[in-house]
Parts: C-alpha cells; sequence; structure tokens
C-alpha cells in the first residue's frame, strides 16, 4: 500500500485453501500522520494470477480510521520517498534490484534536527530463500540430479549511502510467505510477519551537519549478497552478487525544530569492519559422483557514524551451516542473524534509544526421488526484539516507546504432486509474546493441517 510516492504496508495473503480464505489485519499508520494531514493518492497493490486454472479473485475492502486519542505519539513533521516516484501515473513508487539504481535525490529542510530512514526489502523468485543459497564456486555441485543450484550464498546485507557516504545497513529476516517451503505448513496460520513486513531503520541524525546544505543529496540502497572467491576464506560483498530479485522502497523521516541549522556542513566520522569467512567441503564418491556438500558462513560488522548531532552504532553477527546431502535431493540450513543498534543524539535525546534483535532460522528439506513430486520439510525459526523505544511509532518494532518481542514456529510438513493432483499437510507450533505500550500479551496456537488444535492467549 503506498500513499503517493512512499509505500505505507507491506503485505501478503493468507494460504488459499479449496474453500476460499478470509482474513483481516490491522496496522497503526500514525507515523505517516503528516501524510494523511494532506490529499494523496492512494495505491493498493496486490498481484495475483488469475487465469483459467488460477480462478480465484480477491474480494478486497480497506478502512481507514482516524482517532483523536491522547496522548498522541510523536510524528514526522516530514517524510520524503527513496522510490521511483511513479504514485501520480497510479503505480507502485518500488525499486526491483537488481535492475534498477535504487537512488533519489533529496533536499533537506535546514531546520530537521533528527531523521531516520526506513527500508522494506524482500527477497523474491530466485531470491526468496536467499537463506539456503549456496557458495557461487558450488552452484554445479549436483548438476545431474538436481541441476544448477541458487548461488551467491546465503548471506545478504541492504546498504544505505548518503553521497556514496555508507550511513548504516541492514541484515534481513528470513521472512517466508504463506506458501513458502511448504503451503501445508501456512493454513489456516500465516508465518511470521506475513501480513505486516516490518521495516528496517537507519537512524542519518549524524548525517544532518552534512546534509542541512540546502543543496540536494543522492540516497541510495543496495541489496549486496557475496562473492566467496573460490571458497574456504574470505568472502567480499557486492551488489552484482545477488540474483533475480529484491524489492526494495525507502522514505526518510524529518522532525523540523525551531531554528534553521548555521553550522559547519561536514559529514560525519565513519568507521565500519566487514568480514566474511566461508569454508566449503564437497565429498564425492570413487567414481567421482558427488554425494554431500557442506559449507559455512561467518559474518561480523560493527559500523557507526558520529557527529556532534549524535553516532549511530550496529553490532551484527551472522552464522550459517549448510547441508546437501543424497547427491542434493537433501538440504539443511541452520542461520543465526543477530545484532544491536543505538542512536546516542544530544541533538535530539528523546530519540536516543537501543535496540537488539535475534533471527534463528532452521530448514530442512528432503526430496523423495529426482523428480521432485514429493517432499518433507521441517522449519524452525523466531523473532526476538528488545528496544528501549521512542516517542514516535517505529516502522521497525511497529510500537511507540519500549518494546520486548519474541516469536517463534517450528512444525512438519509434507508436500505430493503426483498425477495432476497437489496436497500438502503439516502441524505447527506457534509461539508469540510481546510487552509493548504498558501492557503484555501472549499466544500459543497449536494446527494440524486445516484445524487449529490448540489456541491459548493471555
Amino acid at each position: 500500500m503506498f500513499l503517493g510516492d512512499i509505500e505505507v504496508w507491506r503485505t501478503s495473503t493468507a494460504e488459499p485453501t479449496a474453500s476460499g480464505i478470509v482474513f483481516r489485519y490491522e496496522k497503526d499508520l500514525s507515523m505517516y500522520l503528516s501524510l494523511w494531514k494532506s490529499p494523496q493518492q492512494l495505491i493498493f497493490s496486490l498481484n495475483n494470477v488469475y487465469d483459467s486454472t488460477y480462478t480465484g479473485a480477491f474480494n478486497t475492502t480497506l478502512t481507514a480510521t482516524f482517532s483523536y486519542n491522547s496522548p498522541k505519539p510523536a510524528h514526522a513533521d516530514l517524510i520524503l520517498p527513496i522510490t521511483p516516484q511513479l504514485g501520480s501515473t497510479g503505480q507502485p513508487s518500488i525499486f526491483t534490484l537488481p535492475g534498477d539504481s535504487a537512488t533519489v535525490q533529496q533536499t533537506l529542510p535546514r531546520n530537521t534536527t533528527h531523521a531516520t530512514v526506513s527500508i522494506a526489502a524482500t527477497g523474491q523468485s530466485n531470491e526468496e530463500f536467499w537463506y539456503t543459497n549456496v557458495l557461487q564456486s558450488d552452484i554445479h555441485s549436483f548438476e545431474p540430479t538436481v541441476g544448477t543450484l541458487f548461488g551467491y550464498g546465503p548471506f545478504r546485507e541492504v546498504q544505505l549511502f548518503i553521497d556514496d557516504i555508507m550511513a548504516g545497513v541492514a541484515w534481513p529476516f528470513p521472512i517466508i510467505f504463506t506458501g513458502g517451503i511448504a503451503p501445508g505448513f501456512w493454513r489456516p496460520v500465516v508465518g511470521i510477519d506475513a501480513y505486516d513486513l516490518r521495516e528496517y531503520e537507519i537512524d542519518i541524525t549524524p548525517f544532518l551537519p552534512y546534509l542541512l546544505d540546502g543543496s540536494p543529496h543522492s540516497f541510495s540502497i543496495r541489496v549486496v549478497g557475496m562473492d566467496d572467491n573460490g571458497g574456504n576464506g574470505p568472502a567480499t560483498l557486492s551488489s552484482s552478487s545477488i540474483n533475480s530479485y529484491w524489492l526494495v522502497s525507502g522514505k526518510i523521516f524529518l522532525f523540523e525544530g525551531d531554528e534553521d541549522y548555521n553550522g559547519t556542513y561536514t559529514a560525519p566520522i565513519i568507521s565500519t569492519s566487514p568480514i566474511l569467512q566461508t569454508t566449503s567441503n564437497l565429498v564425492s564418491t570413487s567414481n567421482g559422483t558427488n554425494t554431500t556438500l557442506s559449507y559455512t558462513i561467518s559474518a561480523k560488522r560493527s559500523f557507526s557514524a558520529t557527529s556532534p548531532f549524535g553516532t549511530w552504532t550496529q553490532s551484527l553477527s551472522y552464522t550459517n551451516n549448510g547441508y546437501l546431502g543424497n547427491s542434493g535431493l537433501v538440504s539443511s540450513n541452520i542461520q543465526s542473524t543477530k545484532g544491536t543498534q543505538a542512536a546516542i543524539l544530544p541533538s535530539a535525546p528523546d530519540f536516543s534509544t537501543t535496540t537488539s534483535f535475534s533471527y534463528p532460522i532452521t530448514a530442512n528439506l528432503s526430496y523423495a526421488s529426482t523428480n521432485f513430486s514429493t517432499f518433507d520439510a521441517f522449519v524452525d525459526y523466531g523473532l526476538q526484539i528488545s528496544s528501549k523505544g521512542r516517542p514516535d511509532v517505529s516502522t521497525y518494532t511497529l510500537a511507540s516507546g519500549p518494546v520486548d518481542l519474541s516469536a517463534r514456529q517450528m512444525g512438519n510438513a509434507y508436500y505430493s504432486n503426483v498425477a495432476n493432483h497437489s496436497y500438502s499437510y503439516g502441524v505447527m507450533d506457534r509461539r508469540f509474546a510481546e510487552d509493548s505500550y504498558g501492557t503484555s500479551y501472549s499466544r500459543h496456537v497449536k494446527t494440524n493441517n486445516l484445524t487449529i488444535t490448540y489456541d491459548s492467549a493471555s
């Protein structure tokens, strides 16, 4: 969903069933209050395949509710797009990477006191399951049985540049859409964040002494993968080392003060040190047939941007242990992504905050044969966020103020597509807990195929 040139909600649908699906979602859009105060072109894009085979049409209703509850959260005075800006044509404003140049020019008001960039980034098609990709040097390991594997490794980084100066990064959450891995997982409950894909926030307040000169500056979003340089050693990051494709958009939230900035226009001091290491071990039989592939990736990055307006820091770590057996018919990935990021802002002390996160995922897949008609799957993944919060509604925590959130989903599924008849069943255990707005909520749901077998909330 877009308001003009700015994406405000990225969502998905429930997993279809033979009897049809009905689902409802409510989203707080208070962070976009400055947009709602003026006329906007509202664009709701829900792409769908509709033909003689796929006959399910969507009947969609959007309802906006405006309230005057007090106290209201803080909100940006101005929001600027980092998008192709196609709203005037009635089209979604979104970049596709690789392919597009996700760069725009924007001029910031000289009385800006705090600024945050929010980025929506989602892998699709050959990048939908990026966290299961093998090293590029191993993509032909099982060509006779499973064909060419998806490469460039299982690590992705979303980067923000201002005038070609790195302003921060995001290590993406492994979102699983409905139907992902195996459809049986997601009936009748969808995966974590599937209805509301949270965005990644980078505080660019330290850049304000550089940006408030009244001139346009470039804002660029990049998605990079790995060049493993042959494996078993250091790897490098490259925007050409990703498959097709990622959908990205961004926006700049600007909070204004009473007076214009009249200081020195200097860039912040940047410190960053990405470290990537890989290992790969391919085992073959005596006749040269490849049977198993084991690989590991570890990554660390420390980043800081410092100026008189404040400091933005990030400390991130990542590991992925991958395995393919039975000549590629069996696969397993155990991935961990953790990080802490902080904004220390003497120019806007209310927006100083610290946020930590963890995205663990284990995904296993086992095909019965090389015709790929049946497979068993296992997934165990989670999302943990702890944030001191800010007075505005965050596009990442989806709340205002302190947030502690924990979500986990674990289950098994089976899929079969034999003689033009496909079906999938699965069992899933889902747990969710959140403390925000001074209240606590938790829920535990178990499902077996289309049935909710356990549901407890407190």
